[in-house]
């Protein structure tokens, strides 16, 4: 079966826009966090890595409260479980936040992580169809049909991409495809676009498949790497839960210190006995990860953040809203106070 091949009218007709045309309007908490965690505090968390991470450092154990570990990551699964009430804290990038406020979810981002050479390992590349031609720069994406996920990082890097290039969504082919599993290799492969952003193991296999053919991948010299936890406001308003984040979020910023300082393991570990990649394709993902740091200061981060919604509301027809609505200031420096206190 073909995929509907969206312009800019009809995609910004579509169900997902429409839903959008005022943007959220909330007071932002900013009630005290209690110094400590009170008795009996219970929280599920949808972040499996950390999980494992937690477990495999033995930082789980200075948990001081009762966690339901829920096996669920991504915006659409994370939104889901927040939408029910059956989750309280969840790990993604930046645009599942900034789509769930568009789509009256009231979330916060509660942590924020970086890379530390985002240029040199950036989470995403371009895959190029085999049968497309003389496509060597963010420039050549004009007149091309490109995979695009809505409410998703790999969307939003397809427009950050155009603009950087000085395109806009009416000089290209925007084709609406889920970015799950096999199906961007896929749909290069089989000529149903032309362009589509490839994370993960996806990039060297997909070379592996289809070079032989002419497939090509070009990186794109952008940021890609936000990393977030991030909640409800109904979460955030209880007092003993956002003690419990509070402390959860310095032990993921040392958590992921952890697996930085600790490659080979994470990788014999999580990557093949956990996850069940090759070795090959786990000393790539473990490279490819490269480190992270946290910013003690989330000034720069909300310009960027800022800018991202702006994008986005002139390029699918939202409204745009001010960036302080996506962070909670109270959690600001609690991940990086967390690394300092340890170091």
């Amino acid at each position: 079966m073909s995929h509907p091949i969206l312009s800019r009218r009809l995609f910004i007709a579509s169900g997902l826009a429409a839903l959008a045309v005022a943007g959220p309007v909330r007071a932002q908490g900013d009630a005290p966090i209690p110094e400590q965690v009170p008795p009996g505090t219970r929280l599920v968390i949808g972040d499996p890595q950390t999980q494992f991470a937690l477990q495999l450092s033995g930082l789980i154990d200075e948990l001081s409260f009762d966690v339901e570990w829920a096996n669920i990551s991504g915006g659409p699964q994370t939104s889901e479980a927040f939408r029910a009430r059956a989750l309280d804290l969840g790990s993604v990038a930046e645009i599942p936040g900034i789509f769930a406020n568009w789509n009256n979810l009231p979330v916060r981002f509660v942590a924020y992580r970086e890379k530390t050479d985002p240029i040199g390992h950036p989470i995403y590349v371009f895959g190029i169809a085999p049968g497309a031609r003389g496509v060597a720069s963010l420039k050549d994406f004009a007149g091309k049909r490109i995979a695009f996920s809505p409410g998703q990082a790999q969307g939003a890097l397809v427009l950050r991409a155009l603009k950087a290039a000085g395109l806009t969504t009416a000089d290209v082919t925007l084709v609406e495809l889920p970015s799950t599993g096999d199906v961007y290799p896929v749909a290069l492969a089989s000529n149903q676009v032309d362009i589509a952003p490839l994370g993960g193991t996806s990039t060297p296999r997909y070379l592996t498949q289809y070079g032989k053919d002419g497939a090509t991948v070009i990186s794109h010299g952008l940021r890609d790497d936000p990393g977030h936890l991030y909640a409800p406001q109904w979460v955030l308003d209880d007092p003993a839960k956002a003690a419990a984040i509070r402390e959860y979020v310095g032990l993921w910023a040392r958590a992921r210190q952890w697996v930085d300082e600790n490659p080979q393991l994470w990788i014999d570990e999580y990557l093949i006995r956990d996850q069940g990649l090759s070795r090959e394709d786990a000393e790539y993902l473990s490279e490819a990860t490269g480190t992270y740091a946290v910013p003690g200061s989330w000034d720069e981060v909300k310009t960027r953040h800022q800018a991202t919604i702006d994008l986005l509301a002139a390029e699918l027809g939202y409204q745009p809203y001010d960036v302080e609505l996506l962070f909670d200031n109270r959690f600001e420096t609690v991940a990086a106070d967390a690394l300092a206190a340890g170091s």
